[in-house]
């Protein structure tokens, strides 16, 4: 944060706002810098367990003398900070190190302005500590927090042989074990870090089966090894490597140009709408781990298969809705990008639906009846689908007779591609 330089030369005392990492919680790992802190300032600010790591390396005078707040929600620091005198230094105090998941980040933002001065201090971070109790390097580890937060991480745990999640709040254990089950992560080893630094810490070694959900409650951190991840690459997959059944499903020439016409984003969030046996949505989930797909079919056994696709291929960023669209949209996150492989009559309702939840959407729609390339033009003439480009594909495979390979076509596919463009809109 600047300073202002005049003030600074002229010997006048200024407020100096300390945002400083605590480590794991208990006084042995606060860094020297930190102890400094919590002695010096005139304040300190904290959620109720980061204070009483505070107290417990004060003296029994300065505990009763120094103001301590019980507060971690940072509009409400904001206020406190308002109230207190302009001299004074405040130590506002917060868990783990503070560039790691942590709240300083936006503390910094809502604090402009009431300090002359924001000075970061840095603290000991679960995945610094848990690393060292388990002996293994953390540098090359994926980092996801599950801290409140729906985030995918089958994919990536899959994918890279090491895995950090911090875990922590409500429901973000339950989450993690729950999760691990059904995609029958059975291969990978689980490190558990649960009260970290405390009396009652306990950092335990083990597969899947190992362990029980209640293993995964309260203040965790978990390291995953997985000794064989995967090294597919692209996200296109062959169509005999799909389940399924009697459900129609689009063709990889189909799909690998559908999904190239999207030009998805890392942090993309698509409506594959009609996903029928979920191969659309799978490739499009293998495209990037952060993207969130939501599958949407009504037919039964397009579900089922979808959560079996799902499965196989180990891509928890598929949400499966079952339903009719535009209907079952209703209340989704806003969309991105949108697949749409069949509408069941419903094309122009469903197309009002997407644009309105987010007139700049990329909408990439298949068709194979010149009824509904005939639908799609009427659309484009009303406005609704912007900048159309169709492309007709046309592909063909060679099968064995005898002693001969002869090619046999598939039929051809309309794809259709929009996109709204922010000043067209």
């Amino acid at each position: 944060m600047r300073v202002d330089k005049n003030r600074e030369n002229s010997g006048e005392k200024r407020r100096k706002i300390f945002l400083t990492g605590i480590g794991m919680g208990m006084p042995e790992m606060l860094t020297a810098r930190a102890k400094e802190v919590i002695d010096q300032a005139d304040c300190l600010i904290g959620a109720k367990r980061m204070l009483e790591c505070a107290k417990r390396i004060l003296p029994g005078e300065m505990q009763e003398k120094k103001k301590m707040m019980v507060e971690y929600r940072p509009e409400q620091i904001a206020e406190i900070i308002k109230a207190e005198k302009e001299d004074w230094k405040i130590g506002i105090l917060l868990s783990g190190d503070i560039g790691f998941f942590s709240g300083a980040k936006k503390l910094e933002k809502v604090l402009e302005g009431f300090a002359d001065e924001v000075i970061l201090v840095p603290g000991i971070s679960s995945i610094v500590y848990l690393s060292a109790k388990i002996g293994i390097a953390w540098e090359d580890a994926a980092i996801i927090s599950l801290h409140g937060k729906n985030e995918n991480f089958i994919q990536t745990i899959d994918k890279r042989e090491k895995t950090f999640l911090l875990l922590g709040g409500t429901d973000a254990g339950k989450v993690f074990y729950k999760r691990m089950l059904e995609y029958e992560m059975n291969e990978v080893k689980i490190h558990i870090g649960t009260n970290l630094s405390y009396a009652d810490e306990c950092v335990r070694s083990g597969v899947l089966s190992d362990f029980q959900e209640e293993d995964f409650e309260g203040l965790t951190a978990v390291m995953v090894e997985n000794p064989v991840p995967s090294k597919a690459t692209g996200p296109h997959r062959k169509d005999e490597e799909f389940l399924r059944g009697k459900v129609p499903m689009t063709k990889a020439e189909i799909r690998a140009v559908s999904v190239a016409q999207m030009e998805l984003t890392e942090d993309a969030v698509v409506y594959d709408i009609g996903a029928g046996t979920g191969s659309v949505s799978v490739e499009i989930a293998l495209s990037g781990e952060k993207i969130k797909v939501y599958a949407i079919e009504k037919n039964p056994e397009g579900v089922e298969l979808i959560r079996q696709n799902r499965k196989k291929f180990r891509v928890d960023g598929i949400r499966i809705i079952e339903g009719n669209a535009p209907e079952v949209l209703e209340g989704l996150e806003m969309p991105t990008h949108v697949f749409i492989g069949g509408s069941s009559g419903n094309l122009r309702q469903i197309i009002e639906k997407v644009t309105a939840a987010n007139p700049e959407v990329k909408i990439v729609l298949n068709a194979i009846s010149l009824e509904t390339l005939g639908e799609v033009m009427e659309l484009s003439k009303d406005g609704l689908l912007k900048e159309i480009q169709v492309t007709q594909l046309s592909a063909a495979r060679s099968r064995i007779l005898g002693d001969y390979h002869m090619m046999t076509g598939q039929n051809p596919v309309y794809i259709i591609r929009s996109e709204r463009r922010a000043t067209e809109i």
